[in-house]
């Protein structure tokens, strides 16, 4: 049993990806995504939430009245590595696991996620917080301390 444990441990060790800290860009992004959500929501009255978007534009459940708004953001969120690459002539630096079973079972979990929480991070992060949303801060505080208790498992359990 303890051989397969160590297996299991060193198999999940190859999957851990170092991160950099980038404070500027990171606040960038942030208050990007924020402004994108208040120009949403004054614009059309919808939130900004990116699994709602997507289930309102693809079958079965189309909607026909905010088909356009959610196609051209969708489009808008597709153009971004490509405008990033056009104004600083690299691509943006992306680094991700090239293990395709942890990748399919980690879009399995984040679309269950979403499914069961009734919205995604972008929904309730963003917008239901800034709306004071008891259901959105609640959906916050579950998927943050999720991901907390992962990465300290994952960087001082398994990777230590």
């Amino acid at each position: 049993m303890l051989q397969y444990v160590t297996v299991f441990v060193n198999k999940i060790r190859s999957f851990i990806l170092e991160t950099e800290f980038t404070p500027i860009a990171s606040l960038l992004g942030g208050a990007l995504i924020g402004l994108s959500a208040v120009i949403l929501m004054a614009s059309h009255g919808r939130i900004a939430g990116i699994s709602g978007i997507v289930s309102r534009v693809l079958p079965p459940a189309v909607e026909t009245k905010g088909l356009r708004q959610g196609v051209t953001f969708i489009v808008g969120l597709l153009l971004t590595a490509p405008l990033w690459f056009g104004i600083l002539g690299k691509a943006p630096a992306a680094v991700m696991s090239s293990n395709t079973t942890l990748l399919g079972l980690a879009g399995i979990l984040v679309g269950f996620g979403s499914v069961l929480g009734n919205g995604c991070t972008s929904g309730h992060g963003v917008c239901g917080i800034s709306r004071l949303s008891k259901r959105s801060i609640i959906a916050t505080v579950t998927f943050m301390a999720t991901g907390a208790i992962t990465v300290f498992i994952l960087r001082h359990v398994v990777g230590g």
